[in-house]
């Protein structure tokens, strides 16, 4: 009995320990490290960063063509989804957490699938990945367990599916950020290129969910990103949605 108390309390320590480190990371940072070095499966799509592609790599599928989840007649938006069946309890509790934080704040409501030809199937693939709209029928968005479980990693891969782009890639972003090209990895660079996103009339926001840390992508552990004309900005930190994100969510859907 002795041994035992000891192994679990020894097992409960190392679990705090490895979540803490975690929770010191930021959703860029996570997202960064889960994604590194992974093999994808001949059915996985390509992607940038963690957005899923079907071909447009510099083009914003949103704007492109309609990705919106519609709205019903009670005001709602109603996101079918499925959730693959080999996560453990404790995933499922931070997975469905994120899901449950959009009906606080917007009118984006995640529902269980029943019959509806449209829905996200949330399932652990190689990696943290999500297509940005509805695409139509069931489309992936990957949390593995390897990496991905966490809050905000949750919620930056969801607001991708409901139709948001990373912050960085804003078409306003070169008043707000300096891209550090000479840093960045030279096939990792496609990730800075700059598309017609959804800000809707928000401003650019350094704390955003959506924003990667200071130095995503970096070939030398130099900055990438340097915000101006503050450089000492904090930037790529957020641990959940900023009232920013939830600010223009609830324009895009009008909430």
């Amino acid at each position: 009995m002795f041994v035992y108390k000891v192994t679990v309390g020894l097992l409960a320590l190392l679990l705090v320990s490895v979540e803490g480190i975690s929770a010191e990371l930021s959703v860029g940072e996570l997202l960064e490290r889960a994604n590194r070095d992974i093999s994808r499966d001949f059915d996985e799509p390509e992607l940038i960063g963690d957005i899923a592609v079907n071909g447009e790599r510099n083009a914003d599928p949103c704007t492109s063509r309609g990705c919106m989840w519609p709205k019903y007649s009670d005001g709602k938006v109603y996101v079918p989804y499925v959730i693959a069946n080999h996560y453990s309890s404790r995933e499922l509790e931070v997975i469905q957490r994120g899901l449950d934080s959009f009906s606080s704040i917007s009118c984006i409501r995640f529902k269980r699938r029943s019959n509806e030809r449209d829905y996200i199937s949330i399932e652990s693939r190689n990696g943290c990945y999500s297509y940005v709209g509805r695409l139509g029928n069931g489309q992936t968005v990957s949390l593995s367990r390897n990496g991905c479980i966490y809050h905000n990693t949750v919620q930056h891969e969801l607001l991708h599916a409901l139709g948001f782009n990373h912050e960085q890639t804003r078409n306003d972003r070169d008043n707000h950020i300096r891209v550090v090209w000479e840093n960045i990895i030279d096939d990792m660079k496609h990730n800075f290129n700059k598309i017609a996103t959804l800000n809707q009339g928000t401003p650019y926001d350094y704390n955003s969910v959506m924003q990667y840390h200071r130095t995503a992508f970096s070939k030398n552990g130099l900055p990438t990103m340097i915000p101006i004309p503050n450089s000492n900005v904090p930037i790529g930190q957020a641990t959940q949605m900023s009232q920013n994100d939830i600010t223009r969510l609830n324009r895009l859907y009008n909430c």
